[in-house]
């Protein structure tokens, strides 16, 4: 032992010995330091324990299960009918065909992006309707403004931690898809083709992000957990199924006669699509259909003019996403204003202690 100490020893009084040893030291200092600081800062110390709280939870982990078993079931049927597709002429030599995973369906089963606008609101429901009621009936909610923080750490806060959940979530599911469909089909999707998977992505999110801002910002309105929630689910039915009923009752009562002018059914078909497109789901479908099927090259009613002499292929990305940008900037609008309910609302609440 005393010849090792004296060894080291002797190494350590080497001049370039002690220069290694003391940069090691000072890289070793910076690093502690710069991890005090991102631990010590209390927005990220929220939003970590924001994050931990819903991934722990039992109410994330059925809505991950369910969400689970509807994409490997869209999977299985969008697998089985690419299967027949192939065997069809011509289907193999499709610049898109991978994309047929998303949309594709043998008619048991919706495809996945049918199931994600259909499941995505109630993730986003899930994970904010008890945000700010639940920790206000409590009693944290008040310990937690009293501390030395600003106030809208906290709203900031859960809206960026339910939001890395739920994108964490949907990327990982729509890689999941990727790497089940590689593996089973065998064909690599192309670039463009994982552009547009990725957009398709990010649009969930936004999606999922309103219905997200909604219902926290109905946890802050109202007192009582299943209320905000109830109410949420409210919201999201009428919008789901009551109004398309209200609009095909208006669809009928102002439909034309059959010896109208073209203009007058153009225009017709064109007020019915604008007040379908009012709700966040018909936003979302129009986007996600342009996105994942390039031949989509419009969504309106088009005139014998308009259609006359254009060449029928497939719409590169950079065009689908000129098509779809009035839905995605509406989208984008309806997230802004919920936030900023919620936001306004938060901070104007008055939170007294138990």
């Amino acid at each position: 032992m005393e010849k090792l100490h004296n060894a080291v020893r002797q190494f350590k009084e080497k001049p370039w010995a002690a220069g290694v040893i003391a940069a090691i030291d000072r890289y070793t200092k910076k690093q502690q330091e710069r991890r005090m600081l991102a631990v010590s800062h209390p927005f990220w110390v929220i939003v970590q324990k924001e994050i931990s709280d819903h991934v722990r939870s039992w109410r994330f982990n059925v809505l991950l299960f369910l969400i689970l078993l509807t994409c490997f079931g869209s999977l299985y049927t969008s697998i089985t009918s690419l299967v027949d597709e192939t065997r069809k002429a011509g289907d193999s030599d499709d610049p898109f065909f991978f994309l047929k995973l998303f949309t594709l369906s043998d008619g048991s089963l919706p495809p996945f992006h049918v199931f994600v606008g259909f499941l995505g609101p109630l993730l986003g429901i899930g994970l904010g309707f008890d945000a700010i009621n639940s920790e206000q009936n409590s009693g944290t909610l008040s310990r937690i403004v009293a501390q030395p923080i600003h106030r809208d750490y906290l709203i900031n806060a859960k809206f960026i931690a339910a939001l890395t959940v739920i994108g964490v979530l949907f990327f990982a599911l729509g890689f999941l898809v990727m790497g089940f469909g590689m593996f089973i089909i065998g064909i690599p999707p192309t670039v463009e083709e994982f552009f547009r998977i990725v957009c398709f992505l990010l649009l969930s999110i936004l999606y999922v992000a309103f219905w997200l801002n909604l219902s926290v910002f109905l946890s802050i309105r109202f007192r009582q957990a299943a209320t905000s929630a109830l109410t949420a689910i409210a919201v999201w039915l009428f919008f789901t199924i009551f109004y398309q009923l209200i609009v095909n009752m208006v669809a009928r009562a102002l439909m034309p006669s059959e010896a109208a002018l073209p203009q007058q059914l153009i225009g017709y078909q064109q007020f019915i699509m604008n007040l379908m497109r009012v709700i966040p789901s018909q936003l979302y479908t129009d986007a996600t259909t342009t996105l994942l099927v390039p031949s989509v090259r419009s969504l309106g009613p088009l005139t014998m003019e308009q259609a006359y002499g254009a060449i029928p292929s497939p719409l590169p990305l950079g065009q689908s996403l000129l098509i779809v940008w009035p839905q995605l900037t509406g989208l984008i609008a309806a997230t802004v204003v919920c936030f900023a309910l919620s936001y306004v609302s938060f901070m104007r609440k008055e939170i007294r202690s138990r």
